[in-house]
């Protein structure tokens, strides 16, 4: 078995490689215009691959080998066109990824039932992912192209008042909030975050539940206890996702994670209490118990104990 030294190495690793995929795939037709930026992507998944393979982790392996074989003919077709459906479509696969890699972070490792679970739900993705690629290799036009018929699908309904091109506004503010998130923390940065939430919320006025979700954003990124590591992760995956859902249904109700709105409202001490449970046994150990009454605390340790199995 790997060291724990080994594995935390190819975590932090694993997470920078994804944060170039993300940053790749999010404006990807940019990316398909400079050789070296797709070819990074590629080089990101099959870093990704070979560390799972070396470790053991197979559900990481095959997904990373998958992205890796299609951003492989994203490399070797530059001149391919670029729709909102491959963007999405390569987004959810790298979602799956990050989600593996955070369960092995977790406390309970990665473990089969839960990689399973992942890899079931990812792999007709996979399966949308090559036939749109193939779709799109034979000359197909792109998805969402205004003045073709398969577009339609992936328009908002004419009944609402959103932006027909509400899902390409909102991905075209989530690019440049995540230019942001990636500069030095400060009151001039945050600020234009807020700009940027300020856009999101009038440009999906129809829908009051979207603005709530927004709202919830904004509130997260003016807490200055919120680091961008931890912040930029949850706004832009909830922002993106919660458009896509309005994309096949405009009256559809959205609303943020309960994580997201514990960033809104989150204290300084209790990130400082956060980074004590995972730093020092002995302190989780006090803090455990000072929270638990003891039939609890026995209960979780016979949990612990099972999951260690």
């Amino acid at each position: 078995m790997a060291s724990e030294e080994i594995i935390r190495f190819f975590i932090e690793e694993g997470k920078e490689h994804l944060d170039t995929l993300e940053k790749g795939l999010l404006n990807l037709q940019a990316t398909m215009e400079d050789n070296e930026a797709i070819n990074e992507m590629f080089r990101a998944a099959h870093s990704v691959k070979g560390g799972a393979a070396m470790l053991g982790f197979s559900s990481i392996q095959k997904v990373s080998h998958r992205l890796e074989d299609y951003f492989k003919i994203l490399k070797d077709n530059t001149e391919l066109p670029i729709d909102q459906k491959l963007e999405s479509l390569f987004l959810k696969g790298l979602d799956a990824l990050r989600d593996l890699l955070e369960m092995l972070q977790g406390p309970f490792g990665l473990r089969d039932e839960d990689a399973s679970k992942i890899l079931d739900r990812v792999e007709p993705v996979f399966g949308d992912l090559k036939s749109h690629l193939d779709y799109l290799l034979a000359g197909g036009a792109p998805v969402n192209a205004p003045t073709t018929a398969i577009a339609q699908p992936a328009k908002l309904s004419t009944t609402s008042n959103l932006p027909a091109d509400f899902v390409e506004q909102v991905g075209d503010a989530l690019k440049q909030m995540l230019t942001v998130f990636r500069k030095p923390d400060s009151a001039e940065t945050r600020q234009r975050l807020a700009t940027f939430c300020n856009h999101l919320d009038e440009i999906g006025a129809a829908n009051e539940s979207w603005q709530g979700l927004v709202a919830a954003v904004d509130r997260a990124i003016a807490n200055t206890n919120n680091p961008y590591t931890i912040l930029a992760p949850f706004a832009i995956r909830e922002l993106r996702a919660a458009s896509q859902i309005l994309a096949g249904n405009a009256s559809a109700t959205v609303s943020p994670s309960p994580s997201l709105v514990k960033l809104a409202d989150i204290e300084t001490d209790e990130w400082e209490t956060i980074a004590i449970v995972k730093q020092d046994l002995r302190s989780a150990t006090e803090i455990l118990t000072q929270t638990f009454e003891k039939a609890k605390l026995l209960k979780l340790a016979k949990l612990l104990y099972k999951a260690a199995q």
